[in-house]
């Protein structure tokens, strides 16, 4: 297949509409378009391919992985020939050190992809919480679709997929700089409840990310026949090492839960073929904005994704600009950012972004939304979410 021209970095020029780019609530499936700091918890390395070609659904299992799933009493020639699809909540590995994904060649064809429904775990909440510091609920702001090409027009964003007990899922990530790395970052950022099912669960299983998803922003009608080029511009590329917080491991829940204030996670990524990085792929990465200004600093943020839960369908990339506020779960835990948004499940994960100095950088990520899907809220990216990201990068970023 061939991958499309790199994209453009992108710069602010005429705006934050120019500049911007990210996704919504929490992880979703196909449907119709009806709209034109804590400490970190490192993950183990996870990545491998038995080089049998693309498409051959077989998977070699590393050593050191081997290795980690004997110890948890796991058969290993079983995983290989589909073990993985087996969540005994017995041998569900959920522990920061014991994250495995061994690449199956070939598994995230289009049409698997396109079958990722929303999980039944969602992080979404139903109503605003009142602890005294929470802002008024946000006015809604209509989604608006993402021009096309994707790769022009947006800041690199993607769907991330996985496995779950209820099959296969999807979110959204944005390609991240690597500060160890310069220029050849292979970091994804996304939602914690994108990777790790929080307190009582575990790791998820085949996480991908494809950059540029539906690069054409075909209807999903169209993407039946749609070429592998322009489903997955730039192929899947697999985690093979993942972060998420210590607080969203240990109190992370399917309403958010004590975890929601540090539902955030990045990703180390490598293509099924190639030897190029992701950044070197696609042409561009972003900063992360660590310096987690209060919502009365910021005069607009922007959320950008793949929603895909009723009225929308996941095959096209769409956008909010608001004013944020604050939203407060407990007066325990530090605020987080809050817009008006009407993007649904599918969109979880997707970056949020503003312009500093003249720069889109990254500043949250979604992470839960209501019910009836008139807001967005994201954790601000304080020291904790600095120290996994550097841990990240130091440890396991760069190709």
């Amino acid at each position: 297949m061939s991958p499309r021209p790199p994209r453009r970095t992108l710069v602010a020029a005429t705006g934050l509409i120019a500049v911007l780019a990210l996704t919504a609530t929490a992880c979703g499936g196909p449907d119709e378009d009806h709209a034109s700091g804590g400490p970190a918890a490192t993950a183990s390395p996870a990545a491998g391919s038995d080089g049998s070609g693309s498409g051959s659904g077989k998977v070699h299992v590393p050593a050191g992985i081997a290795d980690k799933l004997k110890k948890h009493g796991i058969d290993v020639d079983q995983w290989a020939k589909g073990g993985w699809k087996d969540w005994d909540k017995d041998k569900w590995l959920s522990a920061a050190e014991d994250f495995v994904n061994p690449v199956i060649e070939g598994l995230w064809k289009p049409e698997r992809m396109r079958s990722a429904k929303e999980a039944d775990k969602t992080v979404t909440l139903d109503a605003a919480a009142d602890q005294g510091v929470s802002d008024p609920v946000p006015v809604p702001v209509r989604a608006q679709p993402e021009k096309t090409p994707y790769h022009e027009h947006a800041a690199p964003v993607g769907k991330v997929f996985f496995d779950s007990p209820e099959g296969s899922m999807v979110c959204s990530g944005t390609v991240v700089k690597d500060v160890h790395h310069p220029g050849r970052s292979n970091l994804v950022w996304t939602a914690g409840h994108c990777v790790h099912a929080g307190q009582g669960g575990g790791w998820y299983r085949n996480i991908a990310f494809v950059p540029a998803y539906n690069d054409l922003g075909r209807p999903a009608a169209e993407l039946n026949g749609a070429p592998p080029s322009e489903v997955a511009p730039y192929g899947a590329w697999w985690a093979d090492w993942a972060s998420t917080s210590g607080q969203w491991i240990q109190g992370g829940s399917e309403t958010g839960g004590a975890g929601a204030a540090y539902d955030y996670a990045v990703l180390r990524v490598r293509p099924e073929s190639g030897s190029k990085s992701l950044e070197e792929t696609v042409g561009a990465a972003l900063d992360v904005d660590f310096s987690a200004p209060s919502a009365t600093e910021v005069a607009t943020m922007g959320a950008w994704g793949y929603p895909a839960a009723p009225p929308y369908s996941g095959a096209t990339m769409f956008r909010c600009l608001d004013r944020p506020g604050r939203l407060s779960l407990s007066t325990a835990l530090p605020t987080m950012y809050r817009i008006g948004c009407t993007m649904t499940g599918g969109s979880s994960g997707g970056g949020w972004f503003r312009v500093v100095n003249g720069k889109t950088v990254l500043v949250s990520n979604t992470s839960i939304g209501p019910a009836d899907s008139t807001w967005l809220a994201g954790p601000q990216l304080g020291r904790g979410a600095q120290a996994l990201y550097e841990n990240m990068s130091r440890a396991h970023g760069g190709g």
